[in-house]
């Protein structure tokens, strides 16, 4: 029998394990990247033997045997989850149907990623199960680096974004300011009202998004702050987009800053230092550098400017708070991380370069590109300007 994945095999020897047991539905990147599937309710699926197992409801069966990536598809029924639901109720039945299923493969110790249900770890030890956590996130791991095809995707679901974003910039530039604040088509202009733009021109070209942030002044320097209210003129109002594709499942990240109006002194000053700190990060990039050693370029280039650093000050709330990047893929946050403790980038990782500079109640701009790390460097799958946008 093949061995799909490898690297998951080498993890269940290495840890004198049987098989690999996931419990989620199809939200969950790591269900999805295993099984192939997406469903809205969670189902089991186990790697054993190098290859992928799948148990689901009636309900799902039909379309798992033909969508899944299941070497075998089962279902409840297949494990008298009927007899099993009138003894012991419907609290424990399908967990109690999922340990039968493991042993049905002569598998007797399952790894699980940290987010296991323990429920359902619970009725698998009771069954005699051993079940082991699996703190590294071997399948996170294994994801991380990504194929051609997960790099178009993720190209494709960039596009989207860029519309997007490009959306938000024709909003901002056909604005007036009057009594302080911005105004469009005879009503004030708020981030919601930017926001609900985006989410429309997101829908239109096949992608999704849960939220995004459209913030200015202090909105604009508190973490994952969305913004809310009218937008000002003259300071930066920070856009910060990562749609997910409804047919792929893969993410995009983008943040541009924007100003209406002449910008305040200071803005063009953070934003240069910050553009400074960008190309200094993309500099750094290339297989086979540390995570953290493409976060000590961009905080080279803020100290030497005279702000703080997480590295240089752990508990401030201003200059750069913030690592210098994340993994992109099914999970819009996902392995690696371009920061303090960031590991080896490999050829295929797909992140984001999105230094940035705040103060708590003025606040900040940030520049954000997605790339895939290359064994010569990096592919930026950006092509979307970068300098600061006055309008």
């Amino acid at each position: 029998m093949a061995t799909h994945y490898p690297q998951l095999t080498d993890h269940l020897d290495s840890n004198s394990v049987d098989g690999y047991l996931l419990d989620a539905d199809g939200e969950d990147a790591n269900q999805y990247y295993l099984s192939g599937y997406h469903a809205p309710d969670n189902f089991a699926t186990l790697y054993a033997d190098g290859a992928v197992h799948l148990l689901l409801s009636e309900l799902e069966y039909t379309r798992a045997k033909s969508d899944s990536d299941g070497e075998t598809v089962r279902k409840l029924s297949e494990f008298d989850y009927q007899e099993t639901l009138e003894t012991h109720g419907p609290e424990t039945a399908r967990q109690r149907v999922m340990a039968a299923f493991v042993r049905d493969y002569g598998v007797e110790s399952v790894g699980v990623p940290e987010s296991f249900p323990v429920g359902t770890a619970d009725v698998l030890r009771d069954a005699g199960i051993d079940v082991v956590t699996d703190y590294a996130d071997v399948i996170g791991t294994i994801r991380a680096v990504k194929t051609d095809d997960e790099v178009e995707h993720v190209r494709r679901t960039q596009r989207a974004n860029e519309a997007a974003m490009d959306a938000a910039k024709s909003m901002l530039a056909a604005a007036t300011v009057e009594d302080g604040v911005l105004h469009h088509d005879g009503d004030v202009l708020t981030s919601e009202a930017v926001r609900r733009e985006i989410e429309l021109t997101l829908l239109k070209r096949g992608c999704a998004m849960d939220n995004c942030i459209v913030a200015c002044g202090a909105a604009a320097a508190r973490a994952h702050d969305f913004g809310s209210g009218p937008l000002e003129p003259h300071i930066p109002i920070v856009i910060d987009i990562f749609p997910k594709d409804k047919s792929s499942g893969y993410c995009s990240d983008m943040t541009r800053a924007f100003v209406k109006g002449e910008p305040e002194a200071w803005v063009r000053e953070w934003y240069d230092h910050t553009h400074d700190a960008y190309e200094a990060a993309l500099g750094a990039i290339e297989a086979g550098v540390t995570g953290e050693a493409v976060h000590d370029a961009v905080c080279d280039v803020y100290e030497a400017a005279g702000f703080p650093t997480l590295r240089s000050d752990e508990s401030t709330e201003d200059g750069f708070f913030h690592s210098t990047g994340h993994g992109v893929g099914l999970d819009v946050h996902e392995a690696p991380r371009l920061g303090q403790g960031g590991g080896e980038l490999e050829d295929g990782h797909i992140v984001t370069v999105e230094p940035g500079l705040y103060e708590q109640g003025t606040g900040g701009v940030r520049i954000e590109d997605i790339v895939v790390v290359r064994d010569d460097g990096y592919e930026n799958l950006t092509e979307y300007p970068t300098e600061l946008t006055v309008l």
